[in-house]
């Protein structure tokens, strides 16, 4: 094999890697020494900006295989017949802590997915929670502002975790889940992933139906109690993605079972609440699980940075046969992470090999911009239509319309009867046996006795007495306990 060449980034040889050129033996360094300059000036920029949120990540490709027939309730070609197989990226995360911050802590887990399928990516992006803190994209900013390092002291403050939360009584029913056992898992496989947001299939006929994805580990749920990840951070701050690498490399594949759950288009009007709210489930008993497929991870990226780091995904990013629903949340997403993606990454990010589609090809007038790859031949237009064969419109929807009614506005009335903030929390609380209940009161008590203003901390135990008065006493009594101490 003949030896290798070390280049510059032109592809010129390089004769001295160990020493700058200079004006005599112990003179000083010369400006013409192009590789020295270009070699300095590049590793200068070698970082990109952190995600605002979800910033410390762990990724790995892997499949999907489709085990049960589907195709009643969506004509999406990847899960169309039994025994497909679809290449795929699932990238985990925390949320609120920056990229140098620990696996181990109590924060949701992203669970986002990139299906490479024949009809273009599909992306779903998705929490290890079924619910989340708020059901309106106008509040995502200040609720991260809150969660994030306080401006002034450089770190996680309760003052502001607990402030915010206290005038967001919807976020209860996500709290009661993020103190709870499942707050920290043990790893990335050991914890099940959620859509979260309703979504719409949409069948050959035409018929459209919403549904929520469910999937399950097959490694079992695990999770840490606040003593055991304190330790497990002390020993090794990336853990999960310790556990994960190490799994993969070993031959341990990790897999989970897609589940969805599936309500008509028409029941969704008349249901008991919204079904759109991403604070709230369905319950199993109206809606039980379907079983899609497995969802299996075995392959590590050959680079974290450039597989990891740049893997961008996008709710919007959708295909033939699945589409949005009105769920708030998710259509303030359906732009905010494409933009994001475009000004951390740049616009021509999707021609990057992790983002870029893997069984199609993408054929659009696109051009340009920083760091444009797909050039086309000669002879490409850049405008639509023309007269020179270029790519077409296919004048097929990829989902069912949406049937809208009402005035515009700023709407905060609820639409449904029981749209309260409160009754699912106390359903989850009251699920729990002691143990789990004796624990989540205690992790609720540790954060919230941190607290300075006693008016922030009477706001949120009325939420939890709101959802269940037990829950409520014994958070309070717990919190004044420390607080005397």
């Amino acid at each position: 094999m003949s030896k290798r060449v070390l280049t510059t980034e032109s592809g010129a040889p390089v004769a001295d890697n160990q020493n700058s050129a200079t004006a005599g033996v112990g003179g000083p360094i010369l400006l013409q020494d192009q590789h020295l300059l270009e070699k300095l000036a590049r590793f200068n920029r070698e970082r990109i900006p952190e995600r605002v949120v979800h910033a410390r990540g762990s990724g790995a490709y892997g499949y999907f295989e489709v085990t049960d027939d589907v195709t009643a309730w969506t004509k999406a070609a990847f899960l169309s017949e039994v025994g497909k197989k679809t290449e795929l990226f699932l990238r985990f995360s925390t949320v609120a802590d920056s990229l140098g911050g620990a696996d181990a802590v109590r924060d949701p887990r992203g669970f986002a997915l990139k299906f490479y399928t024949e009809e273009g990516n599909y992306d779903l992006v998705g929490n290890n929670t079924p619910v989340f803190f708020i059901k309106d994209p106008i509040k995502f900013p200040d609720f991260i502002h809150s969660q994030k390092r306080d401006p002034f002291t450089g770190k996680q403050e309760a003052d502001n975790v607990w402030d915010f939360w206290a005038h967001a009584p919807e976020a209860t029913h996500q709290v009661t889940w993020l103190f709870g056992d499942r707050g920290i898992p043990a790893s990335y496989r050991h914890m099940n992933g959620y859509g979260s947001h309703t979504y719409q299939w949409t069948n050959e006929a035409g018929e459209a139906f919403f549904v929520k994805y469910h999937f399950k580990t097959n490694q079992g749920v695990r999770s840490l109690s606040a003593e055991q990840a304190a330790e497990l951070v002390g020993k090794d701050a990336n853990s999960h993605q310790t556990d994960l690498l190490q799994s993969i490399e070993r031959g341990v594949s990790p897999s989970w079972t897609l589940y969805v759950q599936v309500m008509p288009a028409a029941e969704a009007a008349d249901y008991r609440f919204n079904p759109f709210d991403l604070t709230k489930v369905w319950p199993h008993s109206d809606y039980p699980l379907q079983r899609v497929g497995r969802l299996v991870l075995d392959r590590n990226p050959d680079n974290v940075f450039a597989e990891v780091e740049q893997a961008a995904f996008s709710p919007n990013n959708f295909v033939p046969g699945i589409g949005p629903s009105p769920d708030k949340m998710l259509q303030g997403r359906l732009f905010a992470y494409a933009d994001a993606h475009r000004y951390r990454l740049g616009v021509n990010h999707t021609q990057l090999p992790v983002n870029a589609p893997k069984a199609t090809t993408a054929d659009n007038y696109g051009r340009d911009g920083l760091m444009a790859t797909r050039n086309g031949s000669r002879h490409d237009k850049n405008y639509e239509p023309n007269s020179h064969q270029g790519p077409a419109q296919t004048d097929a929807a990829l989902s069912a319309p949406l049937a809208i009614h009402g005035w515009t506005g700023t709407h905060a009335a609820p639409a449904h009867v029981k749209d309260d903030d409160f009754f699912q929390a106390g359903e989850l609380y009251r699920l729990m046996s002691e143990d789990e209940k004796s624990r989540l009161v205690s992790n609720i008590a540790g954060s919230l006795s941190q607290v300075a203003r006693e008016d922030v901390i009477e706001k949120n135990l009325a939420h939890f007495a709101a959802a269940d008065a037990e829950y409520g006493r014994r958070v309070e009594e717990a919190v004044r306990a420390l607080r005397e101490d």
